[in-house]
């Protein structure tokens, strides 16, 4: 039993589908280069596993799973320029996982669509659904790295009791229900040596117990104050809010993050 491969076919392939991988691996290494770059890359290694398919020796799959890490490290290097060592290593790793997700992914949809045109297969379906899963992991890692930019953002807080400007790493954490039992007003989460800080301002008429629940312990309370106002600036856009609760976190693990304040998302709305 044997099979018939014809070389410029495999090239087309390989090559659109290393434009593929070179562009999701490039989004998650967070790499940049040109589409001559791009090209090049994958030019590259398709043309590394052309050679791999017409060396003489061992089955077909052993050679190119041999000729796998080879391959996409030359197409790193030539596309991102990444220095050897552990860099490079993980660029292999992370375009080996895209490949991995994105093959699945168009392993399903072209099964679907060779149902849909009643078994017939081309090369035009299979670079279809190569295009088609590569749309649909762009949009998951493009939507993921979106969500991450929310969720982490340096903003300047101003205390208008304390006369001074307090310049803080602060988290917005999507999934922070923290409200106040009793008037349900948004509860933010302060570091033990931001509260200090701002110790002046807490005052004992404005105390709050708030009940939460987190992983790895079943229910605590968490002693907060409230503030009159609190101004937050981030990227030129001012956001003027009173009343502002905050509780602080009694925990060493907050202390020795570099997130000294845990921003409630209803705080950020206008």
């Amino acid at each position: 039993m044997y099979y018939k491969l014809y070389i410029d076919s495999v090239f087309l392939l390989q090559m659109t589908s290393n434009l593929y991988l070179l562009s999701l691996a490039g989004k998650i290494l967070l790499c940049t280069a040109t589409h001559f770059r791009i090209c090049l890359g994958a030019a590259a290694g398709a043309v590394l596993t052309c050679v791999c398919l017409l060396i003489p020796a061992g089955e077909v799959g052993v050679r190119l799973l041999v000729g796998a890490f080879p391959v996409s490290v030359c197409m790193l290097w030539i596309t991102f320029r990444i220095k050897p060592g552990k860099s490079l290593i993980h660029g292999s790793l992370v375009m080996a996982g895209c490949g991995f997700f994105s093959g699945s992914v168009m392993i399903w949809i072209l099964n679907f669509l060779r149902t849909v045109l009643n078994g017939r297969n081309s090369m035009i379906v299979t670079l279809l659904s190569g295009h088609l899963a590569y749309r649909i992991l762009l949009r998951i890692i493009t939507e993921f790295r979106k969500k991450k930019a929310d969720c982490e953002r340096t903003v300047s807080v101003y205390v208008p009791d304390l006369k001074q400007q307090i310049r803080i790493k602060a988290f917005l954490d999507t999934g922070n229900q923290l409200v106040d039992p009793v008037s349900g007003a948004p509860v933010c989460v302060i570091s033990r040596k931001l509260a200090a800080t701002m110790h002046s301002c807490f005052q004992p008429e404005k105390y709050h117990a708030v009940p939460f629940q987190s992983v790895g312990r079943k229910s605590g309370i968490l002693h907060a104050y409230e503030l009159p106002e609190l101004t937050i600036e981030e990227q030129g856009r001012k956001i003027r809010k009173q009343q502002v609760i905050l509780a602080v976190c009694d925990t060493d693990i907050f202390e020795e993050s570099i997130c000294q304040m845990i921003l409630h998302p209803r705080l950020l709305e206008d």
